[in-house]
């Protein structure tokens, strides 16, 4: 009996502001699909000037699915997403589509493809989770850091100290599990695919993707960032929030709260962007399926879109 097919599934990845979103839409309308958001920033209903979530003028008509579906008041994992997003790939393939995922979470990408696997929730510990924030503030990230070091070398080697959601993730899931997470990822990768995928990812020249993240910035404090973020304060949203970690929002809290000027604001929110920008790049980088297309190198949106296309229907037919 012949096996059956994985479904297929493309995604388009790359860092912020290097233009994804106007280009995937002409992807889409090119292979006749939809596409799922790949950004856990988006996923929050009311944050749509600072996630440059897209806008019904920008869709063109194109479905776009994951944005919007969860209170910004709320935590929203990556498990929750993947559990969502799987379905939503389950119903376009079944429909004779081949779902185009977009965004620049890495993490949230992989782990829907299965490249990476992602902890449930039985793997967490809320009240121990709290206990090493506080130790982090109270002691610093080094403190923590070593912590992880004595249960979880491989780790500690791969987590910068100052990474310290990822440190508190890694300890707490070997409170739990008595596993070091370092070893439950090994063994995920053995697990297979749950896709046929294509990749492509998008790139720019470094001096040209800083300029136009600069540009961006100023574009949403020009559209109401500001007063974007004071409405989510309004409805309560806290800096404690998940969702008010994401670029832009934590810093206009920084300035409703006098710890930055307008314009200090305004410079950390595009130093932070690039600083992002750089670290996405290096993500992505590391995975050697990824075809890569500088959009610099390109004419016209229109010419990078048919190029994409042509390469999701060889990889995928």
């Amino acid at each position: 009996m012949k096996a059956l097919e994985k479904p297929s599934v493309a995604l388009i990845v790359g860092p912020t502001g290097v233009g994804k979103t106007e280009i995937s839409v002409k992807i889409a309308k090119l292979l006749q699909t939809e596409i799922i958001s790949c950004d856990s920033m988006q996923i929050y209903k009311y944050m749509d000037i600072g996630t440059a979530k897209v806008t019904k003028e920008e869709a063109d008509g194109i479905v776009h699915h994951m944005t919007d579906i969860a209170l910004p008041t709320e935590n929203y994992s990556v498990c929750d997403y993947v559990a969502e997003a799987s379905k939503i790939i389950t119903d376009i393939t079944e429909r004779g589509k081949i779902p185009l995922v977009v965004g620049g979470t890495g993490l949230y990408a992989d782990s829907l493809t299965g490249k990476m696997s992602f902890e449930d929730n039985a793997s967490s510990d809320e009240n121990y989770r709290k206990e090493l924030f506080s130790l982090a503030e109270e002691k610093g990230a080094d403190f923590i850091h070593n912590m992880l070091k004595n249960v979880d070398e491989k780790s500690a080697f791969a987590i910068h100290p100052n990474n310290v959601k990822r440190v508190v993730r890694a300890l707490e899931y070997f409170k739990v599990t008595g596993v070091p997470i370092s070893v439950h990822n090994e063994e995920s990768k053995k697990i297979p695919l749950p896709y046929k995928t294509c990749k492509i990812g998008f790139i720019r020249d470094r001096e040209n993707l800083y300029n136009r993240i600069d540009k961006r910035v100023d574009i949403m404090i020009k559209d109401g960032l500001i007063d974007e973020v004071k409405r989510l304060v309004d409805m309560g949203c806290t800096r404690d929030n998940t969702s008010m970690q994401a670029l832009g929002y934590k810093e206009v809290i920084d300035y409703f709260d006098g710890k930055l000027t307008f314009d200090e604001m305004t410079e950390l929110i595009k130093r932070d962007s690039r600083r992002y920008a750089k670290r996405q790049l290096t993500w992505f980088k590391r995975d050697e399926s990824i075809h890569w297309v500088n959009l610099d190198s390109i004419d016209s949106t229109d010419d990078a879109a048919k190029k994409c296309a042509d390469i999701i229907k060889e990889e995928l037919s």
